[in-house]
């Protein structure tokens, strides 16, 4: 199909009808003029008869078949000229990207496929390496998207200056660039040298007409022989190409601002990401996901006195899963809110049934905190399943306070209305300051684990504790210790005054069941209207309550 309009070009270039045209009128004119211009002459000089009219009018119209037969084969050749231009100019469109000039995605293919096979020849390796920006996003959303151009532009620029003669460069599209470029098959360092370089150009601001801007950059790479010069089973460019992008995922995971070499194991952690992504989305439709309890203790009585629902997910493939695997992929695919307010619901239920004297605390997650109608939806919660507000503890991170600071505080006040209780969580591993703590109505402030876990150092005493202690005596805030794992941790917290704990020492997380039967024989359920506890209850009588033992907390 490329090759039609080629061919129509060439046929047209050799147009018979009017060359036919031309020729046959020059052949007449040779004819008619040889007989009629010498009497023509001789009658202009008047020495001789006028020559026939049809004759004349004969060598007439040759001429007209003539100048009309030159005339439109040099219009045919100027117009097959410029249409050569013009699809010479749409081709380079089309292989090129209109903004850098660099080659695009559907070029780069080809290009790519084209120097491997060179490099192949001269017995030499290839690189293929992916550069993206780091949250690009927010230049355009913040400068506009003339000063993301801009950037674009400049970047393209950097990195065309870098690279080798004969490498090639493309957009990909948005802000993702790739090259590719030859190199010894035993000399990748060579490759490493120049993501090094180009690292350092990107670290250059991006001076702008009326603006300055700091940027990094994330690169993953990927080459068709080993990093001992040994040749890849498989190596074409698309092959390539995924892998550079694979290495490129996991360059900003760990991070940003840094550069991986493709390893078989990335795929493989691709591939168990993908099938948790897809797991996430059918365990919410199949209610795969259920709430833990883990047991707040009071550290003076050692009474119990709450419990902090914790995140599982029950998956008929993989088992039972913490919240550290399956939670951050759940907030970036969207889904966090949903299964968030669903767990909460079910804790909600359960705990309806708890003696009054129990709390209830609940994680949220940033991704709910910036969302305005959050507090309206758990409150209405509350209403549906009968769970007073006054035993409900929300636990917000500290890292919350510096995102979403204004929105953070309309929420805390809407909840602590209606007689909600605020936890600040993980104490000392945010960015909170005396000021926010002092001027958001928090209510109970918790120690994280790895502030407590150093309690356990001869003599028992950690000065961060102790000053997140006094710190919170000086607020009239009551304290949670997290990550209470043995009885030396404990005996360390007990002269630090009025605490509640949790953690290893008082058992694992349990599931609704199991803590129903610890309650019952601990006489701590309560008979509510609507509640279905009776015929529970009896089920449970005959059961043992379950022995604590060590295990990972969340």
């Amino acid at each position: 199909m490329d090759q039609e309009p080629d061919n129509a070009l060439n046929a047209a270039e050799r147009d018979f009808i009017a060359l036919g045209i031309a020729t046959a009128a020059i052949i007449l004119l040779v004819g008619t003029g040889g007989s009629v211009l010498p009497k023509a002459l001789d009658s202009l000089l008047g020495g001789g008869p006028r020559p026939d009219n049809i004759m004349v009018s004969a060598m007439l119209l040759n001429v007209a078949l003539v100048l009309f037969g030159w005339r439109r084969y040099r219009e045919l050749t100027r117009e097959i000229a410029e249409r050569r231009r013009a699809e010479a100019r749409a081709q380079e469109l089309a292989a090129t990207d209109p903004l850098t000039g660099c080659l695009n995605r559907r070029s780069m293919a080809d290009a790519t496929e084209a120097l491997r096979i060179r490099a192949e020849e001269r017995g030499e390796a290839l690189a293929y390496c992916m550069i993206d920006i780091d949250n690009f996003k927010q230049v355009n959303d913040m400068h506009g998207h003339t000063a993301g151009d801009a950037v674009l532009v400049m970047l393209c620029d950097r990195v065309r200056g870098q690279l080798p003669r004969d490498a090639r460069l493309a957009r990909l599209g948005g802000d993702e660039f790739a090259f590719v470029m030859a190199y010894p098959a035993t000399q990748r360092e060579r490759v490493d040298d120049l993501v090094i370089r180009l690292f350092e150009q990107m670290s250059l601001p991006f001076e702008l007409q009326d603006l300055t801007l700091e940027m990094t950059t994330s690169i993953g790479l990927a080459a068709d022989h080993e990093a001992d010069g040994s040749i890849c089973r498989e190596s074409d460019s698309a092959t390539l190409m995924h892998r550079a992008d694979i290495a490129l995922f996991h360059a900003k995971k760990q991070g940003r601002n840094r550069f991986f070499w493709f390893e078989p194991s990335m795929e493989r952690e691709l591939r168990f990401r993908n099938q948790l992504e897809v797991g996430i989305r059918r365990g919410l439709v199949q209610d795969e996901f259920v709430p833990f309890y883990e047991q707040q203790v009071d550290v003076q009585s050692g009474e119990l006195v709450g419990f902090e629902m914790l995140a599982r997910w029950k998956s008929p493939q993989l088992g039972l899963i913490s919240p550290e695997i399956f939670v951050p992929i759940a907030e970036e695919i969207g889904v966090i809110a949903a299964l968030s307010e669903r767990l909460m619901e079910k804790a909600f239920v359960d705990a309806r049934e708890w003696d009054d004297g129990l709390t209830l605390s609940v994680n949220v997650s940033p991704v709910q905190l910036r969302d305005p109608w959050f507090a309206q939806r758990l409150l209405k919660m509350l209403v549906e399943t009968g769970f007073p507000p006054q035993r409900l503890e929300i636990e917000i991170t500290e890292s919350c306070l510096h995102e979403n600071i204004g929105m953070v505080r309309s929420m805390i006040t809407s909840l602590r209305n209606q007689g909600v209780t605020i936890s600040l969580d993980d104490f000392g591993t945010g960015y909170s300051s005396i000021e926010q703590l002092h001027h958001l109505p928090f209510d109970r402030i918790k120690i994280d684990r790895s502030f407590t876990s150093e309690l356990r150092k001869p003599g028992g005493r950690s000065r961060i504790v102790e000053a997140i202690v006094s710190l919170g005596r000086g607020l009239d805030l009551p304290l949670t210790a997290e990550g209470v794992e043995d009885d030396a941790i404990l005996q360390a917290l007990k002269p630090l005054g009025r605490l509640k704990a949790q953690g290893y020492l008082y058992g694992v997380p349990e599931d609704s069941e199991t803590v129903r039967q610890r309650l019952h024989l601990a006489g701590r359920l309560v008979v509510r209207t609507g509640s279905p506890i009776t015929a529970r209850e009896t089920a449970a009588t005959n059961l043992p309550m379950p022995s604590p033992h060590r295990s990972a907390k969340g």
